[in-house]
């Protein structure tokens, strides 16, 4: 296996885990959170499980965001930045940047004491919006990953 089969490996393991782990906080956890928990706990049965799976996604986050940029420059693939029919490679950085800002800076500067003080004044509220959020996010990725893949095999809609 070469240097490059193997990022790719790596870049595709990381985004199972990290858009997977997204997947089922959206459509598992934050339902069952929502359902079942009294109000005032909420936040923090939801903090505790999201806590446990913010480390892995941190990991994840990285090294596909470690091999993106490998497989970017081993390939001398720079140039597709500036073709729109690569729109999923801009799809694929906004995604990844987004996530890293949320995971690295949101969440250890203010996210959480965010969450905590929102969901203590209106934990209806809350959950829908953090539900809301999640969904946009994994629609968003989910559709980055549909074009990425299309578009590594030679299909464009440009």
């Amino acid at each position: 296996m070469d240097d490059l089969t193997l990022a790719r490996a790596l870049h595709v393991l990381a985004l199972v885990h990290w858009i997977g782990g997204v997947f089922f906080v959206t459509a598992v956890v934050l339902p069952a959170v929502r359902r079942l928990a009294q109000a005032e706990k909420r936040a923090a049965t939801f903090e505790e499980i999201e806590g446990r799976f913010a480390p892995q996604a941190k990991l994840s986050v990285t090294l596909a965001g470690l091999t993106g940029f490998y497989m970017t420059w081993k390939l001398d693939a720079w140039v597709r930045f500036a073709d729109a029919s690569y729109w999923w490679m801009h799809a694929m950085v906004a995604i990844w940047a987004i996530f890293t800002v949320v995971l690295f800076v949101a969440e250890p500067l203010f996210l959480h004491d965010w969450f905590r003080a929102r969901a203590a004044r209106d934990p209806d509220g809350t959950f829908r919006f953090v539900q809301r959020a999640h969904a946009v996010l994994l629609t968003a990725s989910l559709i980055t990953i549909a074009g990425a893949l299309a578009g590594a095999h030679g299909w464009y809609l440009l």
